[in-house]
Formats: structure tokens, sequence, C-alpha cells
């Protein structure tokens, strides 16, 4: 369980550091309806990653191996995502700002302000589950989960741990505002303005070590 542990842990930092759920979030807790749209987004963004490394893990428990410690199954998947990996890593480091420039923002994010806490909830979901870098991520997890073997019990573990991790990024600036709601906005619009022109460049080297990570795990496989 530890070595899965060790392999997954860096996914998990990878979905943690992920810059739009982090600047969504911050968003909520600076709109007036803070409280309600952020601990929806919370739940719905923890719900996301779970349902996604768990369907994985199910998914990669069962295929197929070879004699021995070889999977070549497992091993064309873990290329395939490494792949992925470094395909959004290119597009993370092209699409960094330039010195003075400010970075686009999606278009949703302007209507932050009105969302309910379902509609939040549905944001963080989606946003977990379904976006290109998380959803790659999520399931590189899934696939060294369901691959190494180790049981439910431990596999549960291993799945609880790596969600905790993805997820408190978003959890913490949720939390320290419900505990000291006046106190944080000037912290969290810092940090929101570090995020915005700074995280694509750390994303980029990021899914980059990732991805070669996960190449060779998977050439090791055949």
């Amino acid at each position: 369980m530890n070595s899965v542990l060790g392999e997954v842990l860096p996914l998990a930092i990878g979905i943690a550091i992920s810059p739009i759920p982090i600047i969504a979030a911050i968003l909520m807790l600076l709109s007036p309806r803070a409280r309600v749209t952020s601990v929806g987004f919370l739940l719905g963004w923890v719900l996301g990653i779970l349902v996604a490394v768990t369907l994985f893990t199910l998914l990669s428990s069962a295929l197929p191996e070879d004699d021995g410690s070889a999977s070549p199954v497992a091993g064309a998947v873990k290329l395939v995502l490494g792949a992925g990996l470094l395909f959004l890593a290119l597009r993370e480091w092209r699409a960094r700002p330039g010195r003075g420039e400010e970075p686009p923002m999606p278009g949703w994010m302007a209507g932050i302000d009105s969302m309910t806490a379902v509609k939040a909830g549905g944001l963080g979901f989606l946003l977990a589950a379904v976006n290109p870098k998380n959803l790659l991520l999520g399931a590189s997890a899934g696939v060294s989960i369901g691959g190494a073997a180790i049981g439910v019990g431990p596999s549960a573990i291993v799945i609880a741990v790596f969600t905790l991790i993805a997820a408190i990024s978003v959890a913490v600036p949720v939390i320290a505002y419900l505990v000291a709601s006046e106190r944080m906005g000037p912290p969290l619009e810092r940090l929101r303005e570090w995020l915005v022109h700074n995280n694509a460049a750390v994303m980029a080297v990021l899914l980059l070590v990732i991805g070669v990570q996960l190449i060779g795990k998977g050439i090791g496989d055949f």
C-alpha cells in the first residue's frame, strides 16, 4: 500500500494546485453568498475527485494481466495517459501570460455572484471529474491503485488519502473563511492574483514531470 501511496501523491498534488478551481472558490468566498456557494462548491469538488478516482480504480482492476509482473494493457493505458499529460503541459506552458499581461479567465466566472449552492456544487463536480487535466490525473491514480491489486480495504484508504490531498487546496480557504471571514478578504485576493499570473508555468512543469514519470512506468509494464 505504501508504494501505491507514493505513486499517487504527486498526482493528487497536481489536482490540488490546479488554478481554476482555487480561483473559483476564492471568487465565491468574495461574493455575497460566500458561505452557501463555497460549501456547495467544496462538496462538489470532493465528490468529483472521489468518483473519478474510484471509477478508474474499478476499471483498472478489471484489466487483464500477463505472466509475472508484466501488464501490457495497463502499460499502454499509462503511456496514453502520460502522453496526454505531456500535451497538457505544453498547452499550459504556451498559455502562460507574458510580463505585464493579464491572463484571460473563463466566461462562466462572471456569473459566480449569482450562483446557488446546487449550481456551485455542480460546477465543483465538473471541474474535478470532467476537466481534462484533472480527469487524466484521476485516471492515472486509478490505474495505479487498481493495477496494484492491494485489496479493497487498502485501496479505499489510498483513495481516501488521494481525495483528501487533492481537495485540500480548495478546502483550506473555504474552511479558513468560515472560521475567520472578516480577516480572509485581503489574503484571498492576493492569493487569487498570484495564481492567475504564475500557476500556468507551475502546472506546466508539474504535468511534464508527472507525464514523463507515467510514461516510464508504462514502458516498465511491457
